[in-house]
């Protein structure tokens, strides 16, 4: 009988809502149940060793068993949340009665990891956390580590919340193929599996953008464009994939693509409810 093949992972969380756990825990195809108990590709299995929002453990003990699996190395990293520069704003554990610091914990853990994971938009760009004025100096997963010269892999799972097909599929490769090559990411680190398409190319109201047929309030039926959607922008296969089960999505639903996805959210997407002063992107050919 071939022995299983463990992988380790260590998810911390640092500036952020909890969102992007709360978006992975209701996958459902595979089920977070399915992707932590089972061997979601044959041969090979997950094992969470650390994760401030659903393990059981707390205080020293949890702690102490990210710190044995630090010891041993060969992990994942996922780290949720954008990274404040000084332990003021947000702190894993302690050492001799003082705070770590999230980017202390962040880059030790780092050096050892076979590759760190940055869920969500905040973890790999900053995002709100990082948004002006940024008070508490919060960094991208990538600045943390360039700041420290740490060269270890990083994969951008962006959204805000990511969509759980996004992280799900991206571990279950990492499982099957070995990390990403260079070509299989774009120019921000991100799958190009999942960020390859523009939204505006696949918009079910693209034909309205074609015919200059626009809302004027968000309850009409055209394309969302004047009302400040930023979909002409953004790369995501929302419209393909679908939110809830394949149920819905923000422009089916009535709203409009903000752009949570892309490097500068908030900030550069911003006013949400404001025409770009941009045209959509062309399509790559």
């Amino acid at each position: 009988m071939t022995k299983t093949e463990e992988y380790p992972v260590i998810w911390l969380q640092g500036a952020g809502c909890s969102g992007c756990s709360v978006s992975v825990l209701n996958s459902e195809s595979p089920t977070i149940k399915n992707l932590l108990i089972d061997e979601v590709i044959p041969g090979k299995h997950i094992s969470l060793k650390f994760h401030p929002t659903v393990m059981a453990g707390q205080g020293e003990a949890a702690i102490e068993a990210m710190e044995e699996t630090e010891k041993k190395g060969g992990y994942i990293v996922v780290v949720e949340g954008a990274i404040p520069k000084d332990s003021a704003y947000g702190a894993i554990g302690e050492q001799d009665g003082k705070p770590i610091s999230i980017l202390s914990r962040l880059t030790s853990l780092a050096e050892k990891a076979l590759a760190v994971i940055a869920l969500g938009t905040c973890a790999s760009f900053g995002g709100i956390p990082a948004g002006s004025p940024n008070p508490s100096g919060c960094l991208s997963v990538s600045q943390a580590l360039k700041s420290k010269n740490i060269a270890t892999p990083v994969i951008n799972i962006p959204g805000c919340a990511p969509h759980p097909d996004w992280f799900v599929g991206t571990v279950a490769s990492i499982l099957l193929l070995g990390l990403p090559k260079p070509e299989d990411l774009d120019d921000f680190g991100r799958p190009k599996a999942f960020y390859g398409k523009l939204i505006h190319e696949n918009c079910p109201r693209r034909a309205y953008y074609d015919e200059k047929k626009f809302a004027k309030k968000l309850s009409d039926p055209g394309c969302l464009y004047e009302l400040g959607c930023k979909g002409p922008v953004t790369y995501a296969d929302c419209p393909l994939r679908l939110w809830n089960g394949g149920i819905n999505w923000c422009i089916q639903s009535g709203g409009m693509c903000i752009g949570c996805v892309e490097p500068g959210f908030p900030d550069l997407v911003s006013p949400i409810y404001e025409k770009m002063n941009t045209e959509p992107a062309e399509k790559e050919v």
